[in-house]
């Protein structure tokens, strides 16, 4: 949620912008010659293309062309999934439209099938920079036995500034309302920085008795309580003031966008923090996949460009959610401290006591450091005991809490049986 790219007192915001997208429109030649030559190089009717020289050559194309292109929001392409041993259609349905976010449907064509009541999941994505097609994986485990709504953030550069702004506050209320657009009886997961909003917002309904409060709650690596096992991202919150933040992270949106002139925290800036917490990691990665190409092992290869094609692919934030988002959650704490108030509505976790309450934790977790998500079962002591759940996952970072093998077999299958056991 932190981003660590420092840029220099006093530089003009809307430049800083500007000049990225400068940067990357000359950046297209350089891209069309390394495509051409990965095309050339790579050719069968090359005859040096089965030569070490000419595959080290088609690698390199591949992967400078790869580097210097710009990656739009990738598709979720979950077009079936298996239910009672059989394999369905699953359609993607758009079914509430908000400014900022789409509240989307993955439904499963059951006909012919013996009558499901599976339990009705709003998957609340994080809104910290990439988009909510990291959460593939995740609506993928869930899809055989759950009905499936995700939280679809639209990249801020794309919405007119005649929309409004988005704060901490409105992420509360969009939650409350696909709450209770899904109905009665629905459960919420939330992955990473919504934890806190999503906390807000059963907060909130169980206060009022809102008849469509969850009847579970899953928080999984998020930032309830960042005073706990601090990581990089949250003493970087705390050494700099608000005013660092608003005049070296804040840009405006360039010319060409719908969003023009809307304040932002752009994308790239968050993907060049994730890349800086693990700059080791990822340049070997790309040396790996430089020695896959030449090898010719290519679902290595082709399970890199998937992944890099995801985690290249970053959206805008709103400044106001960005700013807020710092100073509420990660400078005053005041969701674990008892004084987060959001617009004149106290934020009273305590409150909440008919909803089970599940938190997962990744042993490894640089983002979200061991306990800070625990905390939330600290706020929370009028839920019953026994539908209290914790879980901390061995040999996982953070996105191995909703990725991947790990959480296909170990963790999913306790999440589906804290849902099932508070339905």
């Amino acid at each position: 949620m932190v981003g660590f790219l420092r840029v220099r007192r006093g530089t003009r915001t809307l430049m800083l912008y500007s000049l990225y997208v400068a940067n990357r429109q000359l950046a297209q030649p350089v891209r069309w010659a390394a495509d051409m030559l990965e095309e050339f190089y790579g050719s069968p009717t090359n005859p040096l293309s089965e030569t070490w020289f000419g595959k080290s050559m088609a690698a390199s194309a591949e992967i400078v062309s790869r580097l210097t292109r710009d990656y739009s929001k990738p598709a979720f392409g979950l077009t079936t999934t298996v239910v009672d041993g059989r394999e369905v259609a699953v359609n993607e349905e758009i079914v509430l439209r908000q400014p900022f976010c789409q509240l989307t449907r993955f439904a499963r064509d059951l006909r012919g099938l013996v009558p499901r009541n599976d339990p009705k999941v709003l998957l609340v994505a994080p809104m910290s920079g990439h988009f909510a097609t990291l959460l593939r994986g995740t609506v993928e485990a869930l899809l055989p036995e759950h009905e499936v709504y995700i939280t679809d953030w639209i990249d801020a550069r794309d919405v007119p500034l005649s929309a409004g702004n988005f704060d901490l506050d409105d992420y509360i209320d969009y939650v409350a309302t696909f709450l209770r657009y899904i109905g009665p009886g629905a459960h919420v997961m939330a992955v990473c920085q919504p934890s806190v909003p999503v906390m807000g917002a059963a907060s909130l309904m169980a206060a009022a008795d809102d008849p469509m409060q969850p009847r579970s709650i899953t928080l999984m690596g998020g930032p309830i309580d960042t005073r706990i096992s601090p990581t990089v991202p949250n003493d970087l919150a705390m050494r700099n003031s608000m005013m660092w933040f608003r005049q070296s992270v804040i840009a405006s949106v360039p010319w060409g966008y719908s969003g023009f002139m809307r304040r932002v925290y752009p994308g790239f800036l968050q993907l060049t923090s994730f890349i800086t917490m693990n700059l080791d990691r990822h340049i070997n990665a790309h040396m790996r996949q430089f020695e896959h190409l030449v090898k010719g092992d290519g679902d290595s290869a082709e399970s890199h460009r998937r992944f890099y094609d995801e985690y290249l692919a970053v959206m805008d934030l709103t400044a106001e959610f960005y700013l807020q988002t710092i100073q509420v959650v990660f400078k005053e704490h005041q969701l674990p401290r008892g004084v987060w108030v959001s617009r004149d509505r106290k934020i009273e976790p305590s409150a909440i006591s008919k909803a089970g309450l599940m938190t997962v934790e990744g042993e490894l977790d640089d983002i979200s450091g061991l306990g800070q998500t625990k905390a939330a079962h600290r706020l929370t002591p009028n839920i019953p005991t026994d539908r209290h759940v914790h879980l901390e996952q061995k040999g996982v970072g953070h996105y191995g809490i909703f990725n991947g093998r790990r959480w296909r077999e170990q963790i999913m299958p306790q999440v589906r049986d804290f849902i099932r056991a508070n339905a």
